[in-house]
């Protein structure tokens, strides 16, 4: 399985921010996506995800072979932390829930209900979602955000496990998450500043500047 992304160029408000964007993604792979605040990974991230469309370019990326997690953790507060992964679970057809919880350490924390927990159980729960979707690629933007360095750990185990499985991971963080990964910097696909042409259709150089 290998996955082609070829001269992608993204948009933020309309406004270019990456071109010619091009890399490949294949099976038991971790790319780890790198590049200053603000050069838009996050708008890559989401262009891949279908959330937003390419303004130029190519992926072969299927969006129901996509698991994206972004800054949500995309809980329902009022349903506990089992019901939450049965209610995902159901939305991508799968069953199994179990793996999910034992991955992420929330076998003790099954009947809590979301909106009771703390910030890094949350996102522990967010992640796990990730292990009831059966989809292959996993697309993630700062996903250890809240966790500390026990979570993290369990979150690197989880990418390893589903890379050693066949999935892959494109994954923006600012931390060292202590993966096997291929950097892609996307400094070099910075797109270049958009200059406007002066427009002389109506300027008269016989009347002192004057416009018709």
């Amino acid at each position: 399985m290998q996955f082609q992304v070829s001269d992608l160029c993204c948009t933020r408000a309309g406004v270019p921010v990456l071109e010619n964007v091009s890399f490949s993604l294949s099976s038991g792979q971790v790319i780890a996506l790198r590049g200053p605040n603000g050069i838009g990974k996050t708008t890559l991230l989401r262009t891949l995800a279908g959330l937003q469309p390419a303004q130029a370019g190519t992926s072969n990326l299927a969006i129901d072979q996509i698991a994206y997690g972004a800054h949500a953790d995309g809980l329902k507060a009022t349903l506990t932390v089992v019901e939450n992964l049965q209610f995902w679970a159901a939305i991508y057809g799968t069953t199994d829930i179990s793996t999910a919880l034992s991955t992420f350490d929330l076998e003790n924390l099954t009947a809590r209900q979301a909106q009771n927990l703390s910030a890094g159980q949350k996102r522990r729960l967010g992640l796990a979602r990730l292990l009831v979707t059966g989809r292959p690629v996993w697309i993630l933007d700062e996903p250890t955000v809240s966790l500390d360095a026990a979570s993290v750990a369990l979150f690197a185990n989880a990418v390893r496990t589903h890379c050693d499985n066949g999935g892959c991971a494109l994954i923006a963080s600012h931390i060292d998450l202590g993966l096997k990964a291929e950097v892609l910097d996307l400094t070099p696909y910075r797109a270049r500043p958009r200059t406007q042409a002066t427009d002389l259709s109506g300027f008269d150089d016989d009347q002192d500047g004057a416009f018709l």
